[in-house]
């Protein structure tokens, strides 16, 4: 780190308790540290040759995570409803996207990079754009069963009859998204609309969860797959990742996923809730919001219990659903989401896309 580039009208103060030092400098510095001293290190972050010069100079370390770790994961109550804000705002763009690709679809050629780039310029339009999160993965058909595909000038198909998997989001100044929707273009197959409603129910059952105080990712996990084991499918990623807020699209240490961290969740973290199916050379299905943990203070007077709330406010494809398939509670979750975001996006609509709308979120 530069400290005379840092001294000019571009330094900010970190506070009467913080040094900044030159790293060249660094092992200078921690000769001066009295051997007395106990410095706290994460060991999952901290350089190891950082560690070296500390043990070096006979500092004693101390192991502990990052104290700014947590102050990360969990936002405060102005993070959180700015996080609401933008994922209205990205929602609509998404929307407005869907809306023109089945409009557009079978009329003009539309190629997984063009389809990409629409929707960035409909996420451009919106308030506080900051740029995307994560490159887009537009993913036609088998390219959807490659689960972090990116589109290049030699892999970019057109869009055809089949499965369409668009996992996308963006950067805002109040908030960071992360959305997939996967949509059938043309008549989906019997195999395609069961395996995603599987996905869907898993989707909903982990969105809908109630858990206790302490409660990890890992033991969240099964409700996710559980509609898919019972037919011998699976997927190989994790279910939920931690978001941050106008920082990174994956932020620790929350997760959801079949490893195990001991890490509860707890209200305020921000997490993705994204299970799928992939069926190699064919094609991909996730379904992915964004959910924030939340207080469930009527359930139970003797501990705390929590619940989820989804933030992501975009339509899932009701053609690629068998109804039969869903119970009625899972059905009612459904149309109460759907009805959420017909009235939640509706003010920014034009008329054909209000329409689009108002068909997709009708009620099963």
């Amino acid at each position: 780190m530069d400290l005379q580039k840092m001294q000019g009208s571009t330094f900010v103060h970190l506070g009467p308790d913080v040094r900044v030092i030159d790293r060249k400098m660094m092992a200078h510095h921690m000769r001066q540290i009295s051997k007395e001293t106990v410095v706290q290190i994460d060991p999952t972050t901290t350089p190891l040759a950082l560690v070296h010069l500390m043990e070096d100079a006979g500092i004693q370390i101390y192991e502990s995570q990052d104290p700014c770790v947590p102050l990360k994961a969990i936002k405060n109550e102005i993070e959180i409803q700015g996080m609401r804000r933008c994922h209205i705002r990205d929602g609509a763009a998404l929307t407005r996207f869907l809306a023109w690709l089945d409009r557009s679809f079978g009329t003009e050629e539309i190629t997984e990079i063009s389809a990409s780039n629409k929707l960035e310029e409909f996420r451009k339009e919106g308030l506080f754009f900051m740029g995307l999160s994560f490159d887009t993965i537009s993913a036609m058909g088998p390219h959807g069963a490659i689960v972090h595909y990116r589109a290049t000038p030699e892999s970019d198909s057109p869009l055809s009859q089949g499965i369409y998997l668009l996992d996308s989001g963006a950067q805002y100044l109040d908030g960071t998204t992360d959305v997939t929707r996967t949509i059938a273009l043309g008549t989906p197959t019997q195999e395609q609309k069961e395996n995603f409603t599987r996905v869907l129910k898993g989707h909903i059952a982990l969105a809908s969860a109630k858990f206790p105080e302490g409660t990890t990712g890992a033991q969240l996990d099964v409700l996710a797959r559980l509609a898919l084991w019972k037919e011998g499918l699976d997927y190989d990623h994790g279910t939920g990742h931690g978001v941050g807020s106008y920082l990174n699209v994956h932020e620790g240490p929350q997760s959801i996923s079949k490893a195990s961290r001991d890490v509860p969740l707890q209200p305020g973290m921000i997490l993705s809730n994204e299970p799928g199916y992939y069926k190699t050379n064919a094609y991909g299905i996730r379904i992915e919001s964004l959910v924030v943990v939340k207080s469930e203070p009527t359930l139970s007077e003797q501990k705390p219990f929590y619940g989820f709330e989804t933030i992501t406010c975009a339509p899932i494809d009701r053609n690629l659903i068998i109804s039969e398939m869903l119970t009625a509670s899972e059905k009612d979750w459904l149309n109460s989401y759907h009805t959420w975001v017909y009235e939640t996006l509706l003010e920014f609509m034009d008329a054909s896309e209000s329409a689009w709308l108002k068909s997709v979120t009708e009620a099963l």
